[in-house]
């Protein structure tokens, strides 16, 4: 930590090597090749090249990679080649997802502060932000950006929003004079900080760090990690793992006995490959990677951007979400909820600086009063807001009555003013013969003889100015920043004034807010407030919000010897650091929980790349966070986070629903191929068929599975385990009986076949094992609710696909072209009947098991349904 704010300014002036005349231009050179550049060093961008060859980096492709140039070592080129058009068509959706987010990003990324006022060669003059160096004499205006860390030498009223670092959404009044050295960054009020905002005043100073030193700068490099792996990365790396090791061992087996039956070892081996062919399900990764790159294109429209493709996924799988409080459960605009005139308190209704809203009380009954905020105002709220926010919000307050302070001024135009000071506590300003004053109020009664009492001024006695006190304990007991405010007549003094009254403002939350923490907690996802401001603010806005107000502050976390044994009790954390967020981010961590952290300060940014999904605000965001983060919120609205959540929960939903399907078809066709050996018949399906089977048919049907609408009950229901593995028990058990039912009905064909007619039993049992497939899509589509329940062309791609493969299988079995190709021959109507009526059982006795699973969910007799429906 730099100790600037503990020296005097003539002190550090030397500590810098520095007069106040500024550095010449010769100097200024030296130092930016000494210091570097003003810039905080960006993450390397991923290059074209690099994203696509990352979408390979998988262990379920690199063994469809190692299929694949088999296939080419045997001669089957066509297989081959089918296997390496599914890779390149997985990386290639893969790519253009990603990059297309990447480029996005780009175009999201703001120049901050792109120009600084400077003394160089002790002439005024504007230079870019990244040339500014330590020792620069840097001038500071009203609505300018800071450009980097510097202590202040001169200031006329300067104030700071300090909000993007701090968290804290009241302006900070600085001062020149020397501080304590053990201060934190929101206490070192004689300091100005890279990225906050001058919202007041004037001033002039000394820069003391640039670029990495800033304290955004070591901001930036806490978040400067590898990334971690989602969830679902991890789940199907290990997937992939588990499906290799059990293909290697049923292929070994098969050959193993097929060796010492004395089979041809070539076409041992052919049968090898085609049942390795047909255990590995191509389309896997295809079909996770369509439905979160549609699921990006649903969040994108509900102003959502994903960075990464399976962050999607991880998003839905949120068990708790820890949000910033300042410009994310709020509007980060200050506004007056509460005046107090005529002996009462007045609601005043509105959200952020929308000049919309009401009051309890007729306006005209304290007109002075909202005129007294509207003229003793260095704002405006003219075109663009500017101004400290406080001051904006007695802006709103009055033009909420019809006070506008332009047309005020013009009819009493300002003639002279006493600027507020944080050791006077009150400002001034004088139009005519009409004084006005704000202040703190406790220090404004002292000015005053009276107050105004329904338009008549009245002697301001002992009880009176105990009420009024006491009414500005209540207030900001609520969490309100409380101001008095009064007028005088006549020839201008510092006394005499007429007490009019107080008016009570704070951050308020954002109106959809409350709703949204609602179905939060209908979803089983714990909301969690972590702010830097001070407890009782945080606790009033968590009341509000619906939080249950179990605070903790970030003094209480120093003192903890072990967070991780408090934290799941802990709803709003309050007056933390960026270090504290890690821990806190981190405790929910190790209790197994998928955390989401929102925020938009730069404050925000190690919490958020820390958090399994990190999402920044893209209108108040600043680069750092929007860099750490893993999804960018670009209306800034809490509401698109819940939006965000279930399209995540529906996009899980659905790959679940495309692996019953996919798994349970490769099953069904390793057990007709096993059985099929171990009893000693013919194959019952050839290599090209299986991959037919796996690859073409496959991809269709399993495709349609990803677009399948979002369920409606998604968001009351818990988050899943996030300890559960993406193979559950259920669906092991589906797979296993879905399998076992097209091995059974498919073999019972081909051998019944064989004894009548031997040239059509290949092709009957090819026949069959589609339909057991097209059947099983029907099945997949819901794991709860009947096909009748969701309707037929409530997906109408999965009725395209099926009707699609019905046609093509026709093709494969009757032209002569295809015919020699597939080893396949034509078969009668009756032979089609056959077919479609065997196949037909998977998809009755599901249909079956779900109703009785419906009626009785609660009844031990469900055992059944329930042990094979997921």
């Amino acid at each position: 930590m730099n100790t600037y704010h503990a020296m005097t300014k003539n002190d550090v002036l030397a500590e810098l090597n520095i007069t106040e005349q500024g550095l010449t231009s010769q100097d200024a050179l030296l130092r930016l090749k000494k210091y570097g550049e003003n810039e905080l060093p960006e993450k390397k961008k991923r290059s074209r090249v690099g994203i696509f060859l990352e979408q390979f980096k998988n262990y379920l492709i690199f063994i469809l990679l190692v299929a694949a140039v088999i296939e080419i070592f045997i001669g089957k080129y066509t297989e081959a080649f089918a296997i390496f058009i599914v890779l390149l068509v997985n990386a290639t959706l893969g790519y253009t997802q990603e990059y297309k987010a990447q480029t996005s990003i780009e175009a999201l990324r703001r120049i901050s502060a792109p120009k600084a006022k400077v003394l160089r060669d002790q002439v005024r003059t504007r230079i870019s932000t990244s040339k500014v160096v330590p020792g620069d004499i840097i001038f500071l205006e009203t609505g300018d950006k800071v450009p980097a860390d510097a202590r202040l030498l001169e200031i006329v009223n300067l104030a700071a929003q300090e909000s993007s670092l701090t968290g804290e959404s009241i302006p900070v009044e600085k001062t020149i004079e020397a501080l304590a050295i053990d201060l934190q960054i929101d206490e070192r009020k004689n300091m100005v900080f890279q990225g906050t905002v001058i919202v007041k005043g004037r001033g002039r100073a000394v820069v003391t760090s640039t670029g990495i030193n800033t304290e955004i700068g070591k901001i930036a490099q806490l978040i400067q990690s590898k990334e971690e792996s989602t969830p679902l990365e991890k789940k199907l790396e290990q997937l992939g793992k588990h499906i290799g090791y059990a293909v290697g061992f049923i292929c070994i087996l098969v050959f193993i006995i097929g060796f010492f039956r004395g089979e041809e070892k070539f076409n041992l081996f052919l049968t090898t490959v085609s049942l390795a062919v047909a255990a590995i399900p191509e389309g896997l990764p295809i079909v996770v990677t369509l439905t979160s790159a549609i699921g990006i294109q649903r969040m994108a429209k509900k102003n959502a951007l994903i960075r990464r493709l399976p962050s999607v996924e991880t998003l839905g799988s949120t068990t708790v979400i820890c949000t910033d409080k300042t410009g994310t459960l709020t509007y980060n605009q200050m506004t007056v909820k509460k005046i107090y005139a005529n002996r009462e308190v007045i609601e005043v209704t509105g959200e952020g600086y929308s000049t919309e809203g009401k009051f309890s009380k007729d306006p005209k009954d304290f007109d002075v009063l909202l005129k007294a905020g509207a003229l003793c105002n260095d704002a405006s709220i003219t075109g663009q807001d500017f101004g400290d926010p406080t001051e904006i919000a007695l802006l709103v307050c009055a033009a909420k009555a019809g006070q506008i302070k332009d047309e005020l001024e013009k009819k009493n135009p300002r003639t002279s003013e006493i600027s507020f000071t944080s050791e006077r506590k009150y400002m001034i300003t004088v139009h005519g013969n009409i004084a006005y004053a704000k202040g703190a109020p406790d220090i404004l009664l002292n000015l005053c003889d009276s107050v105004l009492i329904n338009g008549k001024p009245i002697k301001l006695t002992i009880k009176e100015k105990e009420e009024i006190l006491n009414t500005n304990e209540m207030l900001a007991g609520d969490a309100l920043r409380v101001l008095g405010f009064a007028y005088k007549q006549g020839e201008f003094s510092e006394k005499g004034f007429i007490f009019l009254g107080l008016q009570g403002m704070m951050d308020p939350p954002r109106k959809e807010v409350k709703e949204e923490i609602q179905k939060c907690r209908n979803a089983g996802i714990k909301v969690v407030m972590i702010t830097g401001d001070h407890p009782s603010t945080a606790a009033a806005v968590g009341k509000q919000i619906g939080l249950e107000v179990k605070i903790l502050s970030g003094r209480q976390i120093d003192e903890l010897p072990d967070l991780n044994s408090v934290v799941e009790d802990i709803i709003i954390f309050a007056r933390v650091s960026p270090e504290h967020k890690l821990r806190i981010v981190e405790a929910l961590k190790s209790h197994g929980h998928i955390v989401a952290m929102t925020g938009d300060g730069v404050n925000d940014a190690p919490a958020l790349k820390k958090a399994d999904i990190g999402i920044a605000m893209g209108i108040s965001g600043t680069d750092v966070a929007k860099e750490a983060s893993d999804m960018i919120l670009s209306d800034d609205n809490f509401k698109s986070i819940v939006s965000a959540v279930e399209e995540g929960r529906g996009i899980y939903e659905n790959i679940n629903k495309f692996l019953r399907f996919q798994l349970s078809t490769n099953a069904g066709a390793i057990i007709t191929v096993f059985i099929g050996t171990l009893a000693g018949l013919p194959l019952p399906l050839t290599a090209l068929q299986l991959l037919w089977i796996n690859v073409i048919v496959d991809g269709p049907p399993a495709l349609s599975l990803s677009v399948e609408p979002l369920d409606p009950e998604s968001m009351k229901k818990p988050p899943r385990d996030p300890r559960e593995q993406i193979l559950s028990r259920k669906m092991l058990r589906y797979v296993f009986a879905t399998g076992s039912m097209m091995a059974i009905g498919t073999l019972m064909i081909f051998s019944y076949m064989l004894s009548l007619e031997a040239p059509k039993a290949q092709t009957l049992a090819f026949t069959t094992f589609v339909f057991f497939q097209l059947f099983n899509v029907l099945n997949c589509r819901s794991d709860i609710h009947s096909i009748f329940e969701i309707g037929f062309f409530s997906n109408r791609t999965s009725i395209l696909s099926i009707t699609a493969v019905i046609l093509v299988q026709a093709a494969i079995v009757y032209f002569p072209q295809v015919q020699g190709v597939f080893g396949t021959v034509p078969l009668s109507l009756k032979d089609w009947l056959f077919s479609v009526v065997v196949a037909s059982s998977i998809f009755i006795a599901f249909e079956i098991l779900k109703s009785i699973k419906n009626r009785k969910k609660n009844d031990p007799s469900t055992f059944v349904a329930n042990s094979f429906l997921p």
